[in-house]
């Protein structure tokens, strides 16, 4: 009798054989590549054994480009060519940059509704230099292993949006890469740590890197890593130190600021700026030579000075930190232990607050830098179906409510943040008018009531809509997020199956520090919100209930004395009249009124249908 093998769902039919499968940590000063060798999750160093590749690309002006430490070297002679921190423009467009343009050393342009680089080989998009990176990171791994990679687990920042995240993949895609999923660079940091050390509990992941800065709260417990809630800002890292350095330098130096000097005058004080952070990490002062306006002199600065003049921005990562923990409604005394992910995190001022929080030294057993490719590549590795083992369970969350809109551009929530994913989520709605055969999805991002204060992801139409009276039809608008965050929405008539369907994909995402602001305003205004909505409510229902009067009338009019139909047609002017005020309550008291002054017509209506249903029916017909 002939065997068969029989290997387990994504494993490979050979238990010798293991497809290469790498994680990736995708960042903004630099990126790492992962892969499991031996059974242990290992960052792979390039010919030169250096594991960390600088994330900048230079474009030279006879073709061909630089990546990585050489192309950082070339930046302060070349920084209109040398695209660093690209992903800072992830999904993003030209509207979204106009203050980060003041800083830049490159010069953006805009073509076809998205940001880009202007460079010797032409308008460069941040998903294609991030193309360029993730492509020389999986090279990396097909020299290291001699075999071609399989796929690769990717890293985003836990409060990337989706345009972010779309980015994210479609540079993978242009490097040839097949990406296996995205995760959260806090759920890798957790995962690395789960499975490294064997820990359990509540756990809180401060990832400060060089353009990011995440908190995640996850509970880890028998191989599932659940958030519990997230916070961050996308646009807050070991950049904006540089920046808040280069200021204090050029300050003491008495030179120009930093948005007065040309391109590579402020590549050069930014790479001096770079250098003394680092050197302050472990000294308590140094001196560097500061050039701008024409002239160059050595300053000396401390550790002390960098700390004061960087308190807000380290300050700003404890707020969301504790704003962490109040999402989740628990104290910062059940929090077992803190992890320290991000090169930005060596920084003696931001251990020191994150002990002074919790009382206990932060977690620093692995690497900081590489913590987060190392996730990904366990991650990775189980996704491949290299380990018999059961694969850890990740459970990321969303960062911002979606919903859609609704009638008198109020919004109606559908998924709440912090939800977590993958999930999928339906609500029913119905139509506003009679006869209405078409319904206009507006899909929206955001914590607040209103339309006009959240952001628009995407709009599309359902049509086919039997005709029916107001409220009749039942539409089941259903919204699935993935695994890799990514959002899809459809909408269907239940009673027709008429049906329409859209895979959101915006094509630029939120600014600068747009989801911190939107989190911030819906907490500040919630008392306004509520009340703003209540009013568009109620002026919704005044306006359903005039339509709906005025179509009784001029169907059934001749039900009414002379006397009646003036008085319902007083109740519909001082329902207009209270719908055009701001006092929600007036305007509801009226609607209230006129469906009281109405209800003898409502009674005739119904009998004149009722008679007209039974004419010329004997009993035994009804």
């Amino acid at each position: 009798m002939a065997l068969l093998q029989i290997s387990e769902p994504g494993q490979s039919p050979d238990p010798h054989q293991r497809r290469l499968a790498v994680g990736i940590d995708l960042g903004t000063t630099h990126s790492l590549v992962a892969a499991v060798r031996h059974g242990v999750a290992e960052c792979l160093p390039d010919a030169d054994g250096e594991v960390i590749l600088p994330s900048a690309v230079q474009y030279l002006a006879g073709g061909g480009r630089r990546i990585g430490r050489a192309a950082l070297a070339a930046q302060a002679g070349d920084p209109l060519n040398v695209v660093v921190s690209a992903k800072r423009f992830m999904g993003r467009g030209m509207a979204d940059a106009a203050q980060a343009q003041q800083r830049l050393t490159n010069r953006l342009v805009e073509g076809n509704g998205m940001l880009a680089f202007d460079t010797h080989e032409g308008a460069k998009t941040p998903v294609e230099v991030s193309a360029e990176i993730l492509a020389s990171l999986r090279q990396r791994a097909e020299d290291s292993f001699d075999a071609d990679v399989f796929g690769a687990v990717i890293t985003v920042p836990a409060y990337f949006d989706d345009a972010q995240r779309q980015a994210t993949k479609d540079a993978a895609h242009l490097a040839g890469l097949n990406v296996l999923r995205l995760i959260n660079e806090p759920t890798a940091a957790a995962l690395a740590y789960g499975l490294d050390s064997g820990s359990e509990g509540l756990y809180a992941i401060f990832d400060l890197g060089g353009g990011t800065f995440d908190v995640s709260l996850l509970r880890m417990q028998r191989g599932v890593f659940e958030v519990i809630a997230a916070a961050g800002d996308t646009a807050l890292g070991g950049d904006d130190y540089d920046e808040r350095l280069a200021a204090l330098l050029l300050s003491e130096a008495r030179a120009p600021a930093l948005a007065a000097l040309s391109r590579t005058e402020r590549s050069v004080v930014l790479a001096a700026a770079r250098q003394a952070k680092h050197a302050l990490s472990a000294a308590p002062q140094t001196t560097v030579a500061v050039s701008g306006g024409g002239a160059q002199r050595s300053v000396t600065v401390t550790a002390a000075q960098f700390e004061a003049a960087t308190a807000e921005l380290t300050q700003r990562t404890i707020s969301l930190l504790r704003k962490a923990l109040r999402d989740a409604k628990l104290s910062k005394d059940v929090v077992q232990g803190v992890v320290l992910v991000g090169g930005s995190t060596r920084m003696p001022a931001i251990r020191r607050e994150v002990q002074v929080l919790f009382g206990r030294p932060p977690l620093i057993d692995l690497d900081p830098d590489q913590v987060v490719a190392i996730g990904a590549a366990i991650q990775a590795d189980a996704l491949a179906g290299n380990t018999r083992e059961s694969s850890p369970l990740l459970l990321d969350v969303i960062p911002l409510s979606l919903g859609i809109e609704t009638m008198g551009g109020l919004v109606e929530r559908i998924v709440d943040r912090n939800t977590t994913i993958p999930v999928a989520k339906a609500q029913e709605f119905t139509t506003f008018k009679d006869g209405q055969t078409a319904m206009v999805i507006h899909v929206l991002q955001g914590e607040r009531e209103l339309v006009a204060d959240c952001r628009s992801l995407a709009r599309f139409e359902l049509r086919g809509i039997p005709p029916m009276v107001a409220g009749a039809a039942r539409i089941r608008v259903t919204f699935q997020v993935d695994a890799d965050g990514l959002l899809s929405v459809a909408a269907r008539e239940t009673g027709s199956g008429v049906e329409a369907s859209v895979a959101v994909k915006p094509s630029y995402g939120l600014a600068d520090d747009d989801i911190a602001r939107m989190l911030r305003e819906s907490f500040a205004t919630a008392e306004v919100d509520m009340a703003a909505r209540a009013l568009r409510e109620a002026q919704v229902e005044a306006e359903r209930m005039v339509l709906a009067t005025r179509s009784a009338i001029a169907a059934d009019g001749d039900l009414l004395e002379e006397a009646e139909r003036a008085e319902i047609n007083a109740l519909v002017e001082a329902t207009l009249r209270s719908a055009e005020g701001s006092d929600h309550h007036a305007i509801e008291a009226a609607v209230k009124a006129l469906a009281n002054g109405t209800e003898g017509f409502a009674a005739a209506r119904m009998n004149r249908g009722i008679r007209s249903a039974l004419a010329g029916r004997s009993v035994e017909e009804v």
